[in-house]
């Protein structure tokens, strides 16, 4: 029996913790949240304080009986939950249950899953923050509310198994009104021309543009302007006038924060947020990497606080010394300034050990483990260093009455630039290297390319800046920009076409019955105020009076809605295809994996099947069609189209390939990121690299 119980949220977590401590603690996971509000109703008393009614979750019951029979052998309980709201507030949940005395310092939290980081923690434990755990209270309340006065309504005069939130509803009404824009949008023609020149003497070709004429930049809207510029200056000298050198310095970016690695991580690396931020979790909470055991190579990933601990930055500077001369590193240890509504209890996310670069863990990790720990160890490294150099020339040509420019810029030193550049949402051109140009010069003309242009419209969101957008405007908390983006994707208000998000007619309908009757709701500027009002908790703002500042006008509008919102048909789309058990033809339905067939007879035909996408390759067993289908969880799987005729089915691509070793059909493997070619004969080992 351990004398000291310490309870995680997650095994893994717990897995890595018991390896640092000794036999008498006891590490326990409570798998996350144990009691939550109630589904089947709103579970928060409204009239009274709005107290709400937490029961235990389905399910959990018998991982309670076990963790209080635990805690009750222990001589000592300490929760060790996320360092975070909530955190805090299981840490809360759990105390209660287990019927600890809150007045003990029993709350140990530390920001990275580290030997040092945990034993330090037991040394230093606390009681509970109760205005922590307030402003995590006041958050679910919130959106409880909200979430469950105003579906209903959508469920009634829309469709079942709608929903609205607090922080969902601004995000779709972001990506619909940008939509809007884009349809709106009148293109403006404009025309630019770029002269191809070189020195007299010389071969090195270099780009001067069109900037105007003496007086000023000038905007060529027409091709008649264009071609009264291009007569303008056919046997025209082209001269230099003027030559300014100068440096520009390039300051590396800061080390992430959540959404900044969010942003990141799609750009340079294509995944979801959601997916970036599960293998960010995993990496906190530590893997098993050979030569030094369990490790957790990364710190909180919740954060939005741009802080580094001087240990990291004076750990940082040391790896530099060893492995860069002077130039590289700067005298003094660099600091972010964090923005005025960042909460500063946890770190930026940087790797635990600079000195554990991804190269000596490359083999312990999965491949997208390894890149994403990559890129932190990078940006973080990479913060800790000197600026890039350049060297810039601007040259003004002159052609007649008309100017042209050229621009170069020359690396002179890298500094960051060594290890890690930041990457952008909009592609940024930068000048290339122009020959060294003399005032009064004159320059032979190799091309004019005049060039119509229109301009374009607003981009369409992505999930890097549908987040940067929610981070500028204060809407919603690291914690809650990717299950936002992946809740509005499941609900089908938004589909994802490539990288960009695009409202569907689904997502369209709901928004404007939102905008037109809960219009504070979907308001960037009321949500931005209501999250600032909620931070404003933890530093001792009554949460009650929050709840009921917001919920007394809330009332009135919902009363109206309820009276005045009307009834919306959507009509499903009909197709050509009988449903085999009543001959009706079926409809397309969109279902939280995507579309379906349904049959229009509902409730009383409930057949269903999934819409048959032709792979073009054939069935292996009986020369069939294989088709892409999905399964009841939304995974994709390829089966033959004279199912259940011919059992086909498999997990892996199939492909119109055979085996060389033994002639059976090759299959496409993506397990986790890793591209495979193997053969899909179980007995045959025949394997290959994607691309070789």
């Amino acid at each position: 029996m351990a004398d000291y119980l310490v309870i995680v949220e997650s095994p893994s977590k717990a897995g890595t913790i018991k390896k640092y401590l000794g036999k008498n603690y006891k590490v326990v996971a409570s798998m996350g949240h144990l009691v939550d509000l109630p589904k089947s109703q709103i579970g928060v008393d409204i009239e009274h304080g709005f107290k709400p009614k937490y029961i235990t979750i389905r399910g959990k019951g018998d991982l309670l009986a076990k963790l209080k029979k635990d805690a009750k052998e222990a001589k000592k309980v300490y929760l060790a939950t996320d360092p975070d709201r909530e955190g805090e507030a299981i840490s809360w949940h759990l105390a209660n249950v287990l019927a600890l005395n809150q007045a003990d310092k029993n709350r140990i939290t530390f920001n990275e899953i580290t030997k040092n980081a945990v034993k330090d923690s037991l040394k230093h434990p606390r009681q509970l923050d109760s205005q922590l755990v307030d402003a995590q209270q006041a958050r679910r309340v919130l959106d409880r509310i909200v979430g469950y006065k105003i579906s209903p309504l959508l469920w009634k005069n829309v469709r079942k198994g709608l929903s609205a939130g607090r922080v969902q509803s601004v995000v779709t009404k972001l990506i619909c009104d940008r939509e809007e824009e884009i349809q709106a949008f009148v293109p403006k023609e404009y025309w630019t021309l770029s002269a191809k020149l070189h020195k007299e003497k010389a071969k090195q070709q270099f780009e001067a543009k069109f900037f105007g004429d003496q007086q000023g930049k000038k905007e060529v809207a027409t091709k008649e302007e264009m071609d009264t510029i291009l007569a303008a200056i056919q046997n025209v000298d082209f001269l230099v006038d003027t030559v300014k050198k100068g440096e520009k310095e390039k300051k590396p970016a800061p080390p992430f924060i959540t959404s900044t690695l969010q942003q990141e991580a799609s750009r340079k690396l294509n995944f979801a947020s959601k997916r970036t931020m599960r293998i960010a979790q995993s990496l906190y909470e530590g893997l098993e990497i050979k030569g030094k055991g369990t490790l957790g190579l990364i710190t909180y990933m919740r954060t939005d606080s741009l802080r580094i601990a001087a240990e990291a930055g004076a750990a940082a500077k040391a790896y530099l010394k060893q492995n860069y001369t002077d130039a590289y590193i700067p005298n003094y240890m660099p600091q972010y300034k964090s923005k005025k509504n960042a909460q500063d209890a946890h770190e930026a996310i940087r790797p635990t050990d600079v000195f554990l670069t991804p190269e000596m863990v490359k083999d312990s990790l999965k491949p997208e483990q390894f890149k994403l720990y990559k890129l932190i160890w990078s940006r973080f490294v990479a913060s800790q260093m000197t600026s890039a150099m350049y060297e810039t020339v601007n040259a003004d040509i002159l052609a007649g009455q008309y100017v042209f420019k050229a621009s170069g810029a020359k690396l002179k030193f890298a500094g960051f630039t060594a290890i890690y550049e930041e990457s952008a949402d909009e592609e940024k051109h930068t000048g290339g290297t122009i020959p060294a140009l003399e005032k009064g010069e004159k320059l032979v003309v190799n091309d004019l390319i005049p060039k119509q242009n229109f301009t374009a419209p607003p981009s369409r969101y992505t999930e890097a800046t549908i987040i940067r957008t929610m981070e500028e405007n204060g809407i919603g908390r690291p914690s809650t920009y990717s299950p936002t983006i992946s809740t509005i994707l499941e609900r089908g208000y938004v589909k994802k076409e490539g990288k960009t998000l695009v409202p569907t007619d689904l997502g369209k309908i709901v928004n404007h019955l939102m905008a037109e009757n809960f219009k504070d709701i979907v308001d960037v500027e009321f949500t931005a105020n209501m999250e600032k009002q909620l931070d404003e908790i933890e530093e001792g703002k009554k949460w009650t009076q929050v709840l009921e500042d917001f919920y007394t006008p809330f009332k009135k509008v919902l009363d109206k809605a309820e009276q005045t919102i009307e009834k919306v048909e959507i009509k499903d789309e009909e197709t050509d295809i009988p449903c085999e058990k009543c001959g009706r033809m079926m409809v397309i339905k969109q279902g939280r994996f995507g579309k379906f067939l349904a049959c229009p007879g509902f409730p009383e035909c409930r057949n269903t099947k999934a819409i048959a996408v032709e792979l073009g390759v054939d069935c292996p067993k009986c020369g069939g069609k294989i088709l892409i289908k999905k399964s009841a969880r939304g995974k994709k799987y390829f089966g033959c189209e004279h199912n259940p005729t011919c059992d086909f089915m498999s997990w892996d691509e199939p492909l119109n390939e055979k085996c060389p070793e033994c002639g059976s059909m090759l299959v496409r493997n993506v397990f986790r990121g890793s591209k495979k070619i193997k053969c899909s004969n179980e007995n045959c080992k025949y394997v290959r690299k994607e691309g070789k």
